[in-house]
């Protein structure tokens, strides 16, 4: 096992920002994609509530978060990077939220 390994975390939106549901179906595409990609992620289903500024509107929305955990290669942040753009345009969002950090595996 490579002893250099990232997380990803990605927040998802249950609604859109005109506060209609995401399709269940999206948010399970999301995840079997970086399942296809990676071999694995976790789906936490936990709502998560986040509050946020922009242009002096206050948002507030409901997120789910997909983890996944990946060797840290600069093809595998890229293609993280990817994944963010797309879903972000597919959700219609003004930002997607998605953090790395490096972690070691036990």
């Amino acid at each position: 096992m490579s002893s250099k390994w990232r997380r990803f975390e990605v927040m998802l939106p249950l609604q859109f920002n005109d506060g209609q549901e995401v399709p269940s179906e999206w948010l399970a595409e999301a995840v079997l994609e970086i399942v296809d990609h990676f071999g694995a992620a976790s789906y936490e289903t936990q709502k998560v509530e986040g509050h946020w500024r922009h242009s002096g509107v206050l948002y507030r929305d409901n997120l789910v978060k997909i983890v996944v955990d990946v060797p840290d290669l600069v093809k595998n942040r890229r293609w993280m990077k990817g994944f963010k753009g797309r879903w972000k345009t597919r959700m219609k969002q003004l930002e997607l939220w998605m953090v790395s950090y490096r972690i070691d595996i036990e």
